[in-house]
């Protein structure tokens, strides 16, 4: 890995004397987010765990993870009202509320929603504003620091974000309700396209999920360009939401067959050996250059201080020689590494699916 970079005084804006354990804190790398001014932990902790998405989990053990993870030094915490429909909001505020508002940064966003497929996404300046209200309340908060456009891609058209979602953001920036502004998405090439469109209003962040990984590492071919423009890169999910890791993904893991049967052997050869895939692909993704942050959710401080340990220690001997074989007899040949386009061709066709049903209906 990297040296550990720090901001100048050796401890983060973020520390607080007395909550954290200032050891840990020294330990832990922090990074530059951009432009923004601050510094970010190397790990970050994903709120996206909290919901249903990700099977069983105590309420009571979440809390104590993320109580437990700003104490230990990790200072950004993602978030957004898709993740549980505001549920894992909720618990976040439950666990922040006693936290010192100065020990952490947060993100949330706006755009994505329901389970309902008609009502899943909406860029309308009416639903942001809606929006970004609920989840403050949700929080228990006066502000978040980062407000982002959750999965641009699935916007009816570019221009919508450009001319009525991003203004509303703004607008919170310019109310206090929020410090910076970010969008987020699958296709980092739509990334690029908005960051790009964007002249009047800055974009400060942009956060890219399951595009750096032991399969993917398109996110790397667009450093340049954010680097360029000075915004700040939040990556996510090295795990690629539980396609890389020895249990395997949840049933609805957009991953195409072909990627899923070569990780699940991937997954069994690390099994025999007595190594989690997991484990490897959190690793590998903290060693990636440009990111500031790398988002690992965890509902459990178990997973919490595995994630830990190895931003700390690394590998073992063993486990790095795992890793070389894993990549050069699983993943080195991959002619299929990622999903993109996938979701938005399923979500048309569901779409149109429900709009002839209506029709028929209508008819009878």
């Amino acid at each position: 890995m990297s040296p550990p970079t720090s901001p100048p005084t050796g401890l983060p804006p973020t520390f607080v004397p007395g909550f954290h354990d200032e050891a840990a804190v020294r330990a832990m790398r922090y990074n530059p987010l951009g432009e923004t001014g601050l510094y970010v932990s190397h790990l970050g902790c994903g709120g996206g765990v909290l919901s249903s998405l990700y099977g069983r989990f105590t309420e009571e053990e979440c809390i104590a993870t993320i109580r437990e993870a700003i104490r230990q030094g990790v200072n950004y915490i993602d978030t957004a009202p898709w993740y549980g429909q505001g549920r894992s909001e909720d618990i976040l505020g439950k666990a922040l509320k006693e936290v010192p508002r100065q020990a952490y940064y947060i993100g949330t966003k706006v755009g994505r929603y329901e389970l309902d497929p008609r009502r899943m996404f909406d860029f309308s300046a009416s639903k942001t504003r809606q929006s970004i209200e609920k989840s403050l309340k949700l929080l228990q908060l006066d502000y978040v620091d980062i407000l982002q456009v959750h999965d641009v891609e699935f916007a009816p058209d570019p221009e919508m974000l450009i001319n009525e979602t991003l203004p509303v953001v703004k607008e919170a920036v310019e109310a206090g309700k929020a410090r910076f502004i970010g969008i987020t998405g699958y296709p980092v090439s739509a990334l690029k396209d908005i960051v790009a469109r964007s002249k009047d209003i800055r974009i400060s962040t942009v956060l890219s999920y399951c595009r750096d990984t032991l399969v993917d590492s398109t996110l790397q071919e667009y450093m340049p360009f954010f680097k360029e423009r000075g915004v700040g890169v939040i990556s996510a999910s090295g795990p690629s939401m539980g396609l890389l890791t020895n249990a395997g993904p949840q049933p609805w893991h957009p991953a195409p067959g072909e990627l899923k049967e070569a990780c699940r052997r991937a997954a069994g050869y690390c099994e025999s050996q007595g190594v989690e895939l997991g484990k490897l692909a959190v690793y590998h993704a903290l060693t990636r250059e440009g990111q500031a942050t790398h988002i690992v959710g965890a509902n459990c401080r178990e997973v919490l201080r595995l994630n830990l340990r190895t931003l700390r220690e690394g590998l073992t001997e063993a486990e790095q020689q795992v890793l070389e074989h894993v990549k050069d007899r699983f993943f080195a040949d991959l002619k299929v590494r990622h999903w993109e386009g996938k979701e938005l061709r399923e979500r048309e066709a569901i779409l149109k699916e429900l709009a002839e049903k209506e029709k028929l209906e209508g008819k009878s």
